[in-house]
């Protein structure tokens, strides 16, 4: 058994390339995956080259972690049934080719336990789910108070102040870039200059601007928290003064988990979290190449999704 997937054979070298998978075992599925999306943090990082170094990391790689497809087999003890429609967050099924994290391929071998069964109707947004669980993950900590100001109107910035709007609060996001100031949906955008206030709870950071800390910490009540929910390839830094006059505190969130990721997918299914007008761009998988780079690099592209239903594994 093989897939065509997208290979990352070194920083900005990709292609898409025939691999053999790994057999599947008893507690496996085989997914034939219809979409999935490119992140712009991560896999851009890796892209580029400049991903820190952390264990798996290496070249050629499979990237990807937001797939969605239907079960085509199942192992005797996988407990389910193909044809179902589930959302995968990667997989390591390519022998001596790294899978980080291993989404972006026509079929995927991948153990039940690690897919999730979506509704039919979700379709193409069920890629959103793993960047949705994320934004869940940063604002839903134990004891942890909702975010009133959100820093960047990208895509996770988005799902970030729609979870906090599902979960009872009224954000203000600040964005820079004029093109993404349009798009609320039960919030306010603005930028940083026409900010006045001083007063903020809890600021969630999702830019990935290592030079932010300071700018933040200013408008921070006392006792306040940042939280770094982007990913930094830089070290960050901060004056001490100003967060010891305002006890300030850090938190960092990392990757979301299971319960998150299921949270999310209820809060989806119960109509309370929306992830509609976020997808901006699509292109045929074979397209891969061109659509990494119009991922990466079109400041309107909020959420790059390859189409993998017309290629045949």
């Amino acid at each position: 058994m093989d897939t065509i997937a997208v290979v990352l054979n070194a920083p900005e070298r990709l292609s898409l390339s025939r691999i053999d998978l790994t057999p599947p075992t008893e507690e496996d599925v085989v997914v034939d995956i219809e979409w999935s999306g490119i992140s712009t943090g991560t896999e851009r990082l890796l892209y580029t080259g400049r991903m820190p170094s952390f264990p798996g990391l290496g070249y050629p790689l499979v990237p990807g972690y937001e797939s969605v497809g239907r079960i085509s087999q199942v192992g005797a003890r996988a407990g389910l049934r193909p044809g179902q429609r589930v959302f995968v967050p990667g997989a390591k099924c390519y022998g001596e080719i790294r899978g980080l994290f291993g989404g972006a391929a026509s079929r995927l071998v991948v153990p039940a336990a690690r897919v999730i069964p979506i509704d039919d109707t979700l379709g193409e947004q069920g890629v959103l789910l793993a960047l949705a669980a994320t934004a869940y993950h940063a604002v839903a900590a134990p004891g942890a108070a909702l975010p009133d100001l959100v820093i960047g109107h990208g895509v996770l910035g988005r799902l970030v102040a729609r979870v906090v709007v599902a979960l009872g609060g009224s954000p203000v996001v600040w964005e820079r870039n004029k093109d993404r100031m349009a798009g609320a949906d039960g919030y306010t955008v603005l930028e940083p200059d026409a900010d006045l206030r001083r007063d903020y709870r809890s600021i969630i950071d999702v830019s990935g601007d290592s030079a932010i800390l300071d700018s933040l910490i200013a408008r921070l009540a006392p006792g306040g928290e940042v939280v770094l929910a982007g990913f930094y390839s830089q070290p960050l830094s901060f004056a001490f003064p100003p967060a010891f006059m305002r006890e300030a505190r850090l938190r960092i969130a990392a990757e979301w988990r299971e319960p998150d990721l299921r949270a999310t997918k209820e809060l989806v299914e119960a109509g309370r979290l929306s992830l509609d007008g976020l997808i901006t761009h699509r292109r045929d998988a074979t397209q891969a190449e061109t659509a990494y780079k119009t991922a990466f690099g079109d400041p309107a592209c909020l959420k790059m999704v390859l189409d993998w239903r017309g290629v045949q594994a």
